[in-house]
């Protein structure tokens, strides 16, 4: 991924102008319930990033199997592109805490023409669209040993 900081930001702070049709579109099949994202995940099919800050994760834990890789980190755009390289064509699918960051990064950038990536809507706490990955009873790791279980291109 070429894009810099600066035009990633760009982009997410032009989503919300986005007719609503468009939006609506890339959404119905690229929106996950936490339970699908969780199967896809164990069966291999995905690379979840939870995109939450550190701060989130260590006072939630980490989905198992998720990398780390926070969307408030400065090389952000860099890690993702990172991230897409070692899931070696599988979707990349994005967690947040309640689905709106992870909906409005997936948004930016499949306009931006990357339409593998997976917003998994429910969050880690829940939203309107379900009850998300805690409450769900799906697998949490302390974020210590999250990081350590990260590939270390991502680090």
């Amino acid at each position: 991924m070429n894009h810099t900081r600066r035009q990633f930001l760009l982009l997410l702070a032009l989503s919300p102008a986005l007719p609503a049709s468009t939006v609506a579109l890339a959404q119905n099949r690229n929106v996950w319930p936490v339970k699908q994202a969780h199967a896809a995940l164990l069966e291999d099919r995905i690379r979840l990033l939870d995109i939450r800050s550190p701060k989130e994760w260590q006072e939630t834990g980490v989905a198992q199997g998720a990398w780390p890789v926070s969307l408030h980190d400065m090389k952000f755009t860099a890690r993702l592109g990172t991230a897409r390289e070692l899931a070696e064509g599988r979707p990349i699918a994005l967690i947040c805490a309640t689905g709106n960051r992870s909906g409005l990064v997936a948004r930016a950038l499949r306009m931006a023409g990357h339409d593998d990536l997976i917003d998994v809507s429910e969050g880690m706490l829940g939203s309107g669209a379900g009850p998300g990955w805690i409450r769900s009873g799906l697998p949490i790791i302390p974020i210590h040993d999250a990081l350590v279980a990260m590939p270390s291109a991502l680090l």
